[in-house]
């Protein structure tokens, strides 16, 4: 599945909700269904600054695409962590670099946060871009 078409997925099952009391339960839910880092590297090397909450992020690549685990001890920061890691994981650097993730606007994320998780939001895509970028410049393409 393609970044647009996960982000279409995504605004899609937030339209189904009415308020934000029951997005923020939905984003509690699915941080409860994340793809958890291992306890490896649950470490200050991958820990994202500009964060509230701690949030643990790690990349591998596989057969050209690459693969985020994570975790957060925010329950509602995990919610986002795991909506950032269903979008671009198993995607290609190229894809991830290039997304503009413009679900987190169309679902309403980023004005019904705090300033400071909103901050971390943006430290955790730049971070996702970074290894992005990094996996991109060690295959030469």
């Amino acid at each position: 599945m393609t970044i647009p078409e996960k982000e279409s997925q995504i605004i899609t099952e937030f339209a189904m909700f009415d308020d934000w009391i029951d997005k923020y339960n939905y984003l509690i839910e699915l941080g409860k269904t994340l793809n958890v880092i291992e306890e490896q590297y649950k470490t200050d090397q991958y820990l994202i600054t500009g964060c509230q909450s701690k949030v643990w992020l790690h990349a591998s690549i596989r057969e050209g695409k690459v693969v985020f685990t994570g975790d957060s001890d925010a329950i509602i920061t995990k919610g986002i962590v795991s909506l950032l890691i269903q979008v671009l994981s198993d995607q290609t650097p190229d894809e991830i670099i290039q997304a503009k993730l413009e679900f987190i606007d169309k679902i309403g994320l980023q004005e019904h946060l705090s300033p400071t998780r909103s901050n971390g939001l943006s430290a955790m895509i730049k971070q996702m871009k970074l290894y992005a970028t990094v996996f991109k410049m060690k295959r030469g393409n």
